[in-house]
């Protein structure tokens, strides 16, 4: 059973994490640095392995054919490879190239400078409140989103 305290917390992160997402992604846009916001996160997710575009396209959540298309902008921008391996011409394995990194690097400091100019009004004790906050996220989500999705759960009754 889901505490009503759980609720409201989770009804607040929902609320929040897209609008700051969406005040970074824009930023980031006019100032030229992300043609597609879904790049960015796809640069992180490549910079950690290489991966297969089923998983992928498992990862965020889209078919195979949206995440087919946004691979091929990266490519076309240098940001990323495809290969098929020997084994399974069938199979496309996506890595990240060096420019990749460096794009990602450059978003990623952009990004850092945005949201620290933003958070510079806060006070010290605000500033620590919500480090511990995000640090409680980071607890219970830890590397969930590099895992995939989580399957629903089976009653056995």
């Amino acid at each position: 059973m889901i505490k009503p305290h759980g609720r409201a917390a989770a009804r607040s992160i929902l609320e929040i994490v897209p609008v700051v997402m969406r005040t970074v992604a824009a930023e980031l846009r006019a100032a030229g640095e992300l043609p597609a916001p879904a790049h960015f996160g796809l640069l992180s997710t490549l910079s950690a392995r290489p991966r297969t575009l089923t998983e992928l396209a498992a990862l965020q959540g889209v078919s195979l054919p949206t995440m087919s298309n946004s691979i091929t902008a990266m490519v076309q921008r240098g940001w990323v490879s495809r290969t098929a391996p020997a084994r399974d011409r069938r199979v496309m394995i996506v890595e990240v190239t060096a420019e990749g990194r460096a794009a990602l690097e450059r978003v990623g400091k952009a990004a850092e400078g945005h949201l620290a100019e933003m958070l510079a009004p806060l006070d010290t004790e605000s500033r620590r409140r919500l480090r511990a906050g995000l640090g409680v996220l980071r607890r219970v989500f830890g590397d969930r989103s590099a895992r995939g999705p989580r399957r629903p759960r089976v009653s056995r009754s």
